[in-house]
């Protein structure tokens, strides 16, 4: 499992290639042995395409709620775990309505969720998709929008046409006694075509609340 710290595997295959290595010619041979060669070990990392069929296992139960908006896919990542022989892949998910982090196991080998945990007060850092989601909040919001927005043309010397044109970065953010003290937050570090950053110093989006607020010091 991931290691988070803010108040946040292996089908055993039996080569058969060396007993029908006379059958193999012509170009059965080479693809055979790249299928040897790319086939997943004990302790290698996941494959793009492990990590696709996990991600849509884990996400198999959430799928309405994923819809609406209120639970996001933040990681795949291999499970750790030495005590299983199996190969696994762990999935973390957001549920922005309570606020809670849940962990699904796969079981990549039977392709189902075998263990699914979940927590409170437990923040990994913000995926790809959640920094494009907050970026998208900035733009939206009346004020703040507008100086992206002219910010973003006075250094490109053309219209900001999305969030994609900018160069993001987030940090989980967390304020004692205030909504981001439960509520996913993040600070929006954002880049200009002529390599400036923007000053977001002050800013922060509350992605459970679909929220910017503006930081008073």
């Amino acid at each position: 499992m991931r290691r988070v710290v803010v108040v946040a595997a292996a089908a055993t295959g039996v080569s058969l290639f060396a007993g029908a290595a006379v059958l193999l010619t012509g170009e059965d041979a080479p693809e055979a042995a790249r299928t040897a060669r790319t086939a997943p070990s004990p302790g290698d990392p996941l494959t793009p395409g492990e990590i696709s069929r996990a991600g849509t296992i884990a996400t198999g139960p959430s799928q309405e709620h994923m819809k609406a908006g209120r639970v996001e896919l933040l990681y795949v990542e291999r499970d750790d775990d030495k005590a299983e022989d199996d190969r696994r892949a762990e999935a973390y998910l957001y549920d922005y309505a309570d606020d809670s982090l849940i962990v699904r196991t796969v079981d990549l080998g039977d392709n189902k969720i075998v263990r699914e945990t979940r927590g409170k007060g437990v923040q990994p850092p913000p995926s790809r998709r959640e920094e494009t989601t907050a970026a998208e909040l900035l733009l939206a919001h009346p004020k703040l929008g507008r100086g992206v927005r002219r910010a973003y043309a006075n250094a490109a010397g053309r219209e900001l046409r999305s969030a994609a044109d900018l160069g993001l970065r987030g940090l989980i953010y967390s304020q004692p006694g205030g909504p981001c003290a439960t509520h996913r937050c993040v600070r929006l570090f954002v880049r200009l075509p002529d390599g400036k950053h923007l000053d977001t110093s002050r800013i922060v989006i509350d992605l459970s609340a679909k929220k910017v607020h503006t930081l008073e010091w």
